[in-house]
């Protein structure tokens, strides 16, 4: 029997000044070194809202509500390791508290870059979705090849 894909939340969070924050990976054994956004798997008792609020306020001390987030992206992918995944890709209108490292233990810290021009180290998955929201393009799926990037 094929495996359900995991579904992933993603949260684009944007200041102002349009700078989307970024957290460098570490100590997690997979892409360590590297840039992605807040973010994480969906739990069995949650929907999609739910996940990404948690996740914001586990992962950078942040408080959305589920009114000020808009969903602008889901990607069905499959990685190179061959797992299957569904990545929403969340915007927040507005939120409280000031973005910080709340997990030191697999976060190296965080920082802000211009969303069209992301970091090299940029996990691809983050980078593609942020990719495809800028484009205003609210689907998109990539197997195994990422050469189809944002065609």
């Amino acid at each position: 029997m094929p495996q359900l894909p995991v579904n992933d939340v993603m949260l684009i969070l944007e200041r102002p000044d349009g700078a989307v924050c970024l957290a460098e990976r570490q100590g997690t054994g997979y892409a360590d070194g590297q840039l992605n956004l807040p973010s994480g798997k969906v739990e069995p008792d949650e929907d999609v809202f739910a996940a990404v609020i948690r996740e914001a306020r586990e992962e950078i001390g942040i408080d959305v509500e589920r009114d000020a987030l808009r969903i602008v992206h889901t990607m069905y992918f499959r990685n190179p390791e061959g797992e299957t995944r569904v990545g929403w890709f969340f915007t927040a209108t507005h939120w409280s508290g000031t973005p910080t490292n709340r997990e030191p233990h697999k976060c190296a810290g965080l920082s802000w870059h211009l969303p069209d021009h992301p970091p090299h180290n940029t996990v691809r998955y983050n980078a593609l979705g942020i990719a495809h929201y800028l484009k205003g393009k609210p689907f998109s799926s990539h197997w195994y090849d990422w050469k189809d990037q944002l065609s």
